[in-house]
């Protein structure tokens, strides 16, 4: 059974002839006919009584009316929804820095996807960024490395590498690939596991997963500060999330990590997800692919 099906089956009732149904449907009077048929005939039932000037409803028309007329209005109330989300609905998102050009990216395919979209960023700490998704306040967040958030569904984006950063005359600045197993000599700078836990244990694991166990360099501070520090004082390295624009620091040198990527999820609440959040979901999905073809594309 066809939506259009139940349109022409209204019509035709409403109208009271075919042909009448047919200039309000701005449609050919056999396509009316032809659409009615097969309605009856998948129903097993026979819908209208004919004459050659008019036709009127059967016992199972009639019971068959008001029901029809239900369906489409809840598709037109879809309809409305989803024009609803397209046009003027605002979505609330929970961002922190670092996203860089990924987020760029799906704001620019939610804007072309939905230009009356009303996009609110907020960037917050993780847990206080969770804190709002559970609270109502945001829409959904933007989590990085979680596995789990009660109360809340973690959506996998994408992955996205870690950088180093090491001196540049380091020996090591001249690996490539860099491996986790070869930085277990070099003091290693990371931030204290309260500022940033699941961060902190992600890192460590991994260290201890490839067998090494770096001594402990000069604490992670702000990313700036720490990058000054490795670029004159003794040596150590650090590592940050992965952007497109690296910055210039004199006598420090940046490597991708070949053998640990960060996970970045949405957080949303349980359930059917907004017709909002489908927008969301959807833009991440094309930004993620678009990312993969990148990267396929520098390899191949």
């Amino acid at each position: 059974m066809e939506i259009r099906q139940l349109q022409y089956f209204v019509a035709v009732a409403e109208a009271g002839t075919f042909v009448r149904a047919a200039e309000r449907l701005h449609v050919g009077q056999p396509a009316v006919s032809q659409q009615i048929g097969r309605l009856e005939r998948e129903l097993g039932v026979r819908l209208f009584e004919r004459t050659t000037r008019t036709v009127r409803l059967t016992a199972a028309g009639e019971r068959l009316l008001p029901e029809a007329r239900a369906v489409l209005a809840a598709v037109d109330r879809v309809r409305e929804v989803a024009a609803d989300a397209g046009t003027g609905t605002e979505l609330r998102i929970g961002s922190s820095h670092g996203l860089g050009d990924r987020l760029y990216r799906v704001l620019d395919e939610l804007a072309g996807a939905a230009p009356g979209l009303a996009v609110r960023l907020t960037r917050a700490r993780q847990e206080d960024r969770l804190a709002a998704v559970r609270a109502g306040r945001l829409d959904a967040a933007f989590v990085r490395v979680l596995k789990s958030a009660p109360g809340l569904e973690l959506v996998p984006v994408w992955r996205d590498p870690l950088v180093v950063a090491l001196p540049e005359r380091h020996p090591l600045a001249e690996r490539d690939p860099l491996r986790l197993n070869h930085l277990g000599e070099l003091p290693v700078g990371l931030a204290p596991a309260l500022n940033n836990p699941p961060f902190h244990a992600m890192v460590t694991d991994a260290l201890r997963a490839a067998g090494v166990a770096p001594p402990p360099g000069p604490p992670f501070t702000t990313l700036q500060d720490t990058l000054a520090e490795i670029g004159t004082g003794p040596p150590s390295w650090t590592l940050f999330y992965y952007r497109d624009q690296l910055p210039v620091v004199p006598r420090v040198a940046f490597r991708k990590l070949a053998d640990l990527t960060v996970l970045t999820s949405l957080a949303a609440p349980p359930g059917v997800p907004s017709p909002q959040l489908r927008l969301l979901l959807a833009a991440c999905a094309r930004v993620a692919e678009a990312g993969r073809a990148e990267t396929s594309e520098r390899t191949g």
